[in-house]
């Protein structure tokens, strides 16, 4: 039976009327209506979805502009590069040419050998050279268009820790402006393609974090595993950190989280161990040698000459130098180590780094990297503190593991590592040393209110201006008014934001003096990376900054080869498998790239690689495969051996003087010492050229035609 109900209320049907006498029962049916009499509030329709000047449509304008920011200036001039590292670009030329160049990473699409790297890399400008045809821009644009993604990966993360779109373009642009970046995203070297693989695993673990994700903690791994295959250990540097922060703070079980952490693990052995299958099923003699291996074998690359030895500094069987190159050679070049930042400016420079924790922060290094690491490092100590008491899942502190647990391990491995190091091997952690600065000004800013938040804040702002103005002093003849401005500008910022102001307008005040700060603490570091980016860089060690009068500055400019114009008509006219064989990779694919022919790299990278053996080198010219032998050049270290110093460096040249125009060979004393950089095991290859053929002088090479050798 119905009950009347009220003006204007029409009630129907037993459950209306309990529910009016407050009755208990489960509620099935009501019907409500409204007259106009009724004093009751009809529902509001919801609020129309931001305009086009806020919310989420803004957020999409910023980050679209972060991204187009970061395109223009790092696609501005990109060929100003030319072939950058010519190592490098000699492999990305072969793999646009044979496909199995391509798989494998090959330096000639003869498929002689391979570079001393796995072949992500060149798999990606191999490719665009295939599609677009090889050139410097189509080498270099996909690796700016690198930086690009890894801004928004950056971006994407610390967006959804803080859920603050600001302090995710903080991080962005953080990233886009470390000299380093501005550096190797337009450079053709591996480590672009490995930052962003590092950075996508990072990514995907934060969404993992989120969601106790399996699938996205999976995609974490398998991002990890083709991050090994740009740069094999170098690219799991952020393993650690990611195992780590799933393992604390993703919101499922314990048991739960070590069986998805395993089944990551799975991912990364999947994703990379295919191709150490395909070097191991293929057969040895129907593909290239390994470089850098001693037995052909990945595994000996991986454990060897691009693991344990490197860290060990005993790649090479040298000693710290330049992939190994002997001491002797290292110390030689201080023109290197020193004028690219103004003499004595590299204490810590790649020709007399120091070993341990002021590596990351002393000389090259610290112009590369060094602008925001210090905040960062302090940034992750004020994180930890600030969340010491939040759930075991608090996002924030998840990312503090991530992002300051990344830059801990890998750049304590850079900092000690006793092998070669270059500096811009930093770039490894740059993503991590952005994306915790980023969080930490987030924690500190959402803290203003305690004195903790404001004097925290107030020190990261310090101690960003601070060490800028220490590096910039430390090249005090370019732009001193710079470092100045710096100093004060963030000073005067981090003393505003102290104060603990309470009203409306003054809390606005104090957003602008952060601002101001940050922009200010910034400035040394982005100017250094568009004078990075104003300058053309070459050779196996790039460094940052200005060009400087010496002529190194910027450049690193160690094997590069001067171009040789007769004797790239010779090998033009060749129709051989190989127009010439020459001792080192790198002047074999500086003569690749000059005469677009496939040249044999005897020795490899360092010339100290197992093949060929004189057996095999014979009957390859036996069988009309190789046309020329190029036994020196101008410099007479090799074609392409070094710079001007006579250094050994990455990628550079052999240190051997082998042959003569009178068909005699010496060898360089560092070469026969100790078997280490460019050690003299081929010697009975050129022994066996100069005493069955005769010598010409081709510009300045001395070259030996093969193609009359009968057996």
């Amino acid at each position: 039976m119905n009950r009347p109900s009220g003006p204007g209320i029409t009630a129907t049907s037993p459950v209306a009327h309990r529910l009016l006498a407050a009755e208990p029962g489960p509620i099935e049916h009501v019907t409500i209506t409204l007259d106009a009499t009724s004093t009751a509030v009809p529902p509001q329709p919801a609020a129309p979805r931001a305009t086009l000047l806020g919310g989420r449509a803004a957020e999409r304008i910023g980050l679209a502009g972060l991204l187009i920011a970061t395109a223009v200036m790092y696609l501005w001039n990109i060929t100003i590069d030319g072939m950058g590292n010519q190592f490098y670009a000699g492999a990305a030329w072969a793999g646009s040419k044979s496909w199995e160049a391509l798989l494998f990473g090959s330096l000639d699409p003869g498929n002689f050998i391979t570079v001393d790297k796995p072949p992500v890399s060149q798999w990606v400008m191999g490719l665009s050279g295939k599609i677009f045809g090889f050139s410097s821009a189509s080498m270099l644009i996909p690796q700016a268009l690198m930086a690009v993604a890894a801004v928004a990966l950056l971006y994407g993360a610390v967006r959804r820790v803080t859920k603050s779109h600001y302090m995710a373009l903080l991080a962005g642009a953080a990233l886009a402006l470390t000299p380093v970046a501005a550096l190797m995203f337009r450079f053709n070297n591996p480590d672009a393609v490995m930052v962003l693989l590092m950075m996508a695993a990072a990514y995907a673990t934060v969404r993992a974090i989120e969601q106790a994700s399996t699938r996205w903690i999976l995609l974490a791994g398998a991002a990890l595993g083709f991050a090994f295959l740009a740069k094999m250990l170098e690219g799991l540097m952020v393993l650690p950190a990611l195992g780590l922060a799933y393992l604390i703070a993703a919101p499922n079980p314990l048991r739960t989280r070590v069986v998805q952490l395993f089944g990551a693990f799975v991912a990364m052995l999947l994703c990379s161990g295919w191709y150490v299958l395909v070097t191991l099923l293929w057969p040895a003699s129907s593909r290239p040698y390994l470089a850098g291996s001693t037995d052909n074998n990945f595994m000996n690359l991986v454990l060897g000459y691009n693991g344990f030895a490197r860290v060990l500094g005993r790649n090479h069987g040298g000693g710290g130098g330049a992939h190994g190159a002997p001491a002797t050679a290292q110390h030689a070049a201080p023109a290197v180590a020193a004028g690219a930042h103004g003499a004595g400016a590299h204490g810590g420079g790649f020709g007399g780094q120091v070993r341990g924790v002021e590596r990351l922060f002393s000389g090259e290094f610290g112009f590369e990297i060094g602008w925001l690491l210090p905040a960062a490092l302090l940034a992750f100590v004020l994180v930890l503190i600030s969340r010491g008491r939040a759930p075991r899942t608090d996002l924030v502190r998840a990312a503090a593991i991530v992002f300051g647990g990344w830059v801990i391990v890998d750049g304590g491995v850079l900092s000690y590592m006793s092998g070669m190091v270059h500096p811009y091997y930093c770039l490894s952690i740059a993503p991590g040393v952005a994306g915790m600065f980023a969080v930490g000004i987030y924690e500190m800013w959402s803290k203003r209110t305690s004195w903790f938040g404001r004097l925290g804040m107030a020190a990261l702002l310090a101690t960003t201006g601070i060490w800028s103005f220490v590096l910039l002093h430390r090249n005090g003849g370019w732009l001193p008014e710079l470092r100045w401005a710096v100093l004060i500008v963030t000073l005067v910022a981090a003393l505003l934001v102290a104060i603990p102001w309470s009203v409306r307008t003054s809390q606005r005040l104090a957003a602008a003096m952060l601002t101001v700060g940050l922009l200010g603490g910034m400035g040394g570091a982005a100017a250094y990376s568009f004078a990075t980016i104003g300058t053309a860089h070459s050779g196996g060690g790039p460094t940052v900054g200005p060009a400087q009068a010496s002529g190194h500055g910027g450049m690193g400019g160690f094997g590069q080869t001067q171009a040789n114009p007769q004797l790239t008509t010779m090998l033009k006219a060749t129709d051989s498998t190989w127009a010439a064989a020459i001792n080192n990779s790198s002047a074999a694919a500086s003569l690749e790239l000059q005469s677009d022919k496939a040249v044999m790299a005897i020795g490899g990278f360092s010339g100290s690689d197992p093949v060929p053996t004189l057996a095999q080198f014979q009957a390859d010219v036996k069988a009309g495969k190789v046309s020329y032998y190029v036994v020196e050049s101008g410099n007479g270290r090799g074609m392409g051996g070094s710079d001007a110093t006579g250094a050994g460096g990455n990628h550079g040249g052999t240190a051997r003087e082998s042959g003569s125009a009178t068909g005699g060979t010496t060898h360089d004393a560092a070469a026969t010492a100790g078997g280490g950089w460019g050690r003299s095991q081929h010697a009975d290859i050129t022994n066996w050229v100069t005493a069955n053929f005769t010598a010409q002088k081709v510009g300045n090479a001395t070259v030996y035609n093969l193609t009359s050798y009968a057996g």
